[in-house]
């Protein structure tokens, strides 16, 4: 596989603080968010729903200052997500829409997942000392992972179908979503190729709420449930197609190389591992800056979680007995991370003889459209 490499450009567009002018301005970032966060707090979007609301008698429904409300309320029309109208203000598209608890298009699992980091992520230097994450007892719950995996579903619901789009499983019979959560993936796929059989693999309360998400479309009836613990239990059936997307990250170098091997084995020969995750593109481990931004989630979140180079990943894979490793090509920002697609091929049955499979979308032109 070519060296996965940075030029200048690419570098550019990566936040640098040179001076303390820039050091300033990134520390002041959190201003706006915290905007962002005191709205959803206050439950702004929702009591606006789609009237025009005047400042003092915005205040009086939520319980809040005049002086308060009236800055809270130009800031957010600063950025788009008010509209100033006369004297008043009302909800732009997003706050009708996406922001509103009263709105089909409402995104709350992820937006209360958004509001509980931002108190997490006070916590940090505590969890850098001691390299340990939160103490929690709530991912074990079973409330807790339906609500995780409904945020896992916001998250993704658009973003899944362009993915799907442009990687090409044409052929593939069998599709297995490994850790797969809502099955929001699993179904995209279906979507696109219609005589696609599809599995979703993970832990039961995820599933329940992939179930319910599977009922509401077509192609869900042809997403089957498999619950199991991938990292200690071998996985169950025979696949064409494994889809391994968001979990590489959630887990240890040994955990994912056990992973990697138990993949291999769940495979038809000539099959394909499909990993999407927040890869390190250089050699250095500092690009893109995301997904180092995404490696302190783990730290507060998970006991050995990380990113992972693209370069490691794959000695990973030709461990675990791939033969062919390397990109799948996704048009400039349709994919849930920057250059975050990596295809692992099993050998066929006959050694040099290739695998009967859909054409790869490997070092292709993306096909159409996260």
């Amino acid at each position: 596989m070519k060296k996965a490499k940075l030029g200048s450009a690419q570098r550019a567009a990566h936040s640098s603080i040179c001076d303390f002018e820039d050091f300033r301005d990134a520390v002041s970032a959190y201003r706006l968010p915290r905007i962002l966060i005191s709205a959803l707090e206050l439950d702004l979007f929702t009591v606006m729903g789609g009237r025009v609301w005047t400042i003092p008698t915005l205040a009086r429904r939520l319980r809040a200052s005049r002086r308060g409300l009236d800055i809270l309320c130009r800031n957010l029309a600063c950025v788009g997500l008010l509209k100033k109208q006369g004297n008043g203000y009302r909800n732009g598209p997003l706050g009708s829409g996406e922001l509103n608890a009263k709105s089909p298009q409402y995104r709350g699992a992820y937006l209360r997942l958004l509001k509980n980091h931002w108190a997490d992520w006070s916590h940090l230097t505590e969890q850098v000392r001691s390299g340990k994450p939160l103490e929690d007892d709530e991912p074990d719950a079973v409330a807790y992972r339906r609500e995780f995996t409904w945020a896992m579903h916001h998250r993704s619901m658009e973003v899944a179908p362009k993915v799907a789009a442009q990687v090409d499983i044409g052929g593939t019979k069998t599709f297995l979503d490994l850790g797969g959560g809502p099955g929001t993936y699993a179904l995209a796929f279906l979507a696109q190729n219609p005589r696609l059989r599809a599995t979703v693999a993970d832990r039961t309360p995820a599933l329940e709420v992939a179930r319910e998400i599977a009922a509401g479309v077509p192609q869900g009836k042809r997403l089957s449930y498999v619950p199991v613990d991938f990292v200690k239990q071998p996985i169950p059936g025979k696949y064409d197609v494994i889809w391994y997307s968001n979990v590489l990250h959630i887990y240890s170098p040994e955990e994912n190389r056990q992973v990697f091997r138990r993949a291999a084995a769940a495979l038809n020969p000539g099959g394909r591992l499909l990993i999407q995750d927040a890869f390190l593109l250089d050699a250095d481990g500092l690009y893109p800056q995301e997904a180092n931004l995404f490696a302190v989630t783990m730290l507060l979140f998970t006991e050995r979680g990380n990113t992972y180079g693209i370069r490691e990943t794959t000695t990973w894979l030709r461990l675990a007995g791939f033969a062919r490793v390397g990109p799948v090509r996704l048009r400039a920002g349709t994919g849930d991370w920057e250059g975050g697609i990596l295809e692992a091929v099993l050998p066929s049955r006959r050694q040099g003889t290739r695998a009967r499979r859909g054409r790869s979308t490997r070092n292709s032109p993306a096909r159409s459209r996260r």
